[in-house]
C-alpha cells in the first residue's frame, strides 16, 4: 500500500464523516485549534440529518453537508453513495480523510480514492472489532482493552494500525464507565495519530504502519 503524498508545510485539508453526536469531531476541531494539528477541517460530512456533530462544526464554522444515505432517489447503492462523498471531498482538495463516528462500512470505490482515511475504534484491534466493542470486552471478562487508530480498507476494522493505547478494565467497570474512559482516551489518540499521517514519510510494511523516523 503506497499513502498518498501529504505535504508537511501547510495547505493540509481534513474531511471528517460523522453519523452522531460529535465528540470525536469535536477533539479534532479542538486540536486544529490549539494547532496541535496543522491543518483546515475543510468540510464536516453526516448521513444522518440529526446528527448532533453538524452543530458543533457549523458553531466552529466549518462548513456541514449532509449526505443521507437513505435517499433512494439519489443513491441506489452502496456504490452510489461512496462516488458522492469521493466527489465532495475531491472538490474540497481533502488530503486527509477521519472517521469519527461514521456508522457506514466504505466500498473499495472510496478507499482507492482516498487510501490516506482514517478511522477510531474503541479497543485493541483486531480484538473485538465491529459494533459495541466496549461491551464485548467487558463481557468478554478481559483484563485490558483500549483504543486503535487505523487506515482504513475495504475490511471491517481491518486496516494497518496507526497507534493504540491500552485502557485497564477495572473490577468495578460496567460497560458505561469502560465506555466513558475509552472515549477519553480516544480525544486524546485521535488526534495524535492525525499529525502522524499528515506530517507524512510514513509507509507500509505488509500490515505494519511505520511512521516516519
Amino acid at each position: 500500500m503506497t499513502p498518498v503524498p501529504i505535504s508537511a508545510t501547510g495547505g493540509r485539508r481534513i474531511g471528517v464523516l460523522i453519523s452522531g453526536r460529535g465528540s470525536n469531531l469535536q477533539a479534532i476541531i479542538s486540536a486544529v485549534s490549539r494547532r496541535e494539528i496543522r491543518a483546515d477541517i475543510a468540510i464536516v460530512i453526516s448521513n444522518r440529518a440529526d446528527a448532533e456533530g453538524l452543530k458543533l462544526a457549523s458553531a466552529a464554522g466549518i462548513e456541514t453537508l449532509l449526505l443521507d444515505h437513505t435517499d433512494r432517489t439519489r443513491f441506489r447503492t452502496r456504490e452510489d453513495y461512496d462516488r458522492e462523498l469521493v466527489k465532495q471531498l475531491e472538490v474540497r482538495k481533502v488530503d486527509l480523510v477521519c472517521l469519527a463516528g461514521f456508522m457506514r462500512l466504505l466500498s473499495p470505490i472510496f478507499v482507492q480514492s482516498f487510501p490516506a482515511t482514517l478511522n477510531i475504534h474503541p479497543s485493541l484491534l483486531p480484538a473485538f472489532p465491529g459494533m459495541n466493542a466496549q461491551v464485548q470486552a467487558w463481557e468478554y471478562g478481559v483484563k485490558f482493552t483500549g483504543v486503535t487508530v487505523h487506515l482504513v480498507t475495504a475490511d471491517l476494522d481491518g486496516g494497518p494500525i496507526v497507534l493504540q493505547e491500552i485502557v485497564p478494565v477495572l473490577d468495578e467497570d460496567d460497560t458505561e464507565m469502560l465506555a466513558r474512559r475509552i472515549l477519553e482516551r480516544e480525544h486524546c489518540v485521535y488526534p495524535e495519530a492525525i499529525r502522524i499521517v499528515l506530517d507524512g514519510g510514513w509507509r507500509i510494511e505488509g500490515r505494519r504502519f511505520i511512521p516516519a523516523r
